[in-house]
């Protein structure tokens, strides 16, 4: 085991939303006179968007961190060019902070497992550098890495995948999981990193009994400080340690020796207790529910609007879900959440378009085949001179303001014109 003196800091989730401004401009400045930031992109490196998701970090760090962030792009072990390979390891090699975090968890560990970037990561922590593992990334550093993707979309059986494993060589035999408050699901559970209860406590069983799960709240951030062996927690949320079928809560603005993390007993205000199955504690989760109940609330209004045929319910909820992710994204909200709301958005749009295209384009569509109906069955009254019959016909059109009119071509009808 090699002790660093640097800085591991974990993120739930958030690292590029307003919670965690005042953290990366804390541990920049913990760094130095003109630390070297870079953002590492290959977990999203398989994305058609990770470019853009590149920007937006070196653009939320100038324009909200008020310090320049360098991009480190290491897409693909494969595609990489050599010599765009050589120039991202240069700029980790000399970094003294290192941001990873949106993609694939399991993506970006099978890119790094033949390189240099594990090795790399461990000595700029041991020279006292700062890595940043947020999100999807924040899985990779640890024992074991839980494949997200490939469970929660695809529908693989239950398995871990082998980790980086950056927090075993500083003497953390851990797994990390973010998200772990999640509630993007409305309806289900999405809590554990989209695993939800039942299945996070069948992957708990496959891990080895030393190996400590660590749970990360969203919008919530874990210190690491090797130098002082410390751990801070920021943020909203809380962090939880869970060893054998027990579990430490480290609430905002807890501090607690490393040696809690390593499985040693720790402070006697750290001792654990027995793991609870309840959903993590309400008040931390008050924004991330706010959100999602008013955006599951406005699904709800555009259903039931759809079921009303009631164009006014739809287009109300299309706009106020327009309104909420354009004030989300203004106020810096989690990327993923806006991301789902978007996805919500567009089914919702879609669903509009279906809805119109199955409607009549006109009344006289609407109405035609009832009145050719109708006026089939009053020519028949009329070939047998049942006359009343088929002036009770036209009656009862007109009364519905359809005109007929008896031509030598046929019978013709149109909809009487309105007055005012």
């Amino acid at each position: 085991m090699s002790l660093g003196k640097g800085t591991i800091v974990l993120m739930g989730s958030g690292e590029l939303t307003a919670t965690m401004v005042e953290v990366h401009k804390e541990l920049l400045a913990g760094l130095g006179d003109a630390p070297q930031a870079v953002f590492l992109d290959t977990p999203a490196g398989f994305q058609l968007n990770v470019d853009l998701l590149s920007q937006k970090a070196t653009e939320y760090f100038t324009a909200h961190i008020n310090y320049p962030l360098a991009v480190a792009s290491y897409k693909s072990a494969e595609s990489v060019s050599t010599y765009d390979a050589e120039q991202a390891l240069h700029r980790l090699r000399t970094a003294d902070y290192m941001l990873i975090g949106p993609g694939s968890p399991t993506y970006a560990v099978r890119q790094w497992q033949q390189s240099p970037i594990p090795d790399i990561f461990n000595k700029r922590i041991e020279a006292g550098g700062c890595l940043v593992a947020a999100s999807a990334a924040a899985l990779t550093v640890g024992r074991f890495t839980l494949p997200v993707y490939e469970i929660y979309k695809v529908g693989m059986n239950l398995y871990w995948e082998e980790g980086m494993d950056v927090l075993g060589h500083f003497g953390f035999n851990l797994v990390v999981v973010p998200h772990w408050n999640n509630a993007e699901g409305g309806n289900h559970d999405t809590r554990f990193c989209y695993m939800g209860e039942p299945r996070f406590r069948e992957l708990e069983a496959h891990l080895p009994e030393d190996v400590f799960v660590f749970g990360l709240d969203e919008h919530t951030a874990c210190i690491i400080d090797l130098e002082k062996e410390e751990a801070d927690v920021r943020g909203i949320g809380r962090v939880t340690l869970r060893r054998q079928g027990s579990e430490i809560l480290f609430a905002k603005g807890d501090r607690f020796p490393l040696d809690v993390l390593r499985g040693g007993d720790g402070s006697p205000q750290w001792q654990p207790t027995t793991a609870a199955s309840e959903l993590p504690c309400k008040d931390n989760q008050t924004t991330d529910n706010s959100f999602w109940n008013t955006i599951h609330g406005l699904e709800e209004t555009f259903q039931n609007g759809v079921a009303r045929h009631s164009p006014e319910d739809m287009t109300r909820a299309l706009l106020e879900l327009d309104g909420i992710i354009w004030k989300t994204q203004q106020e810096l909200e989690n990327p993923e959440f806006i991301s789902q709301a978007r996805e919500i958005l567009r089914d919702m749009i879609v669903l509009f378009g279906v809805q119109l295209a199955a409607a009549p384009r006109s009344p006289d569509e609407c109405l035609g085949p009832v009145v050719k109906q109708l006026l089939g069955l009053r020519a028949h009254f009329r070939s047998n001179k049942q006359w009343a019959e088929a002036d009770a016909i036209r009656d009862c059109l007109a009364q519905a303001h359809i005109v007929i009119e008896d031509t030598a071509d046929g019978t013709r009808w149109h909809l009487q014109a309105e007055h005012g």
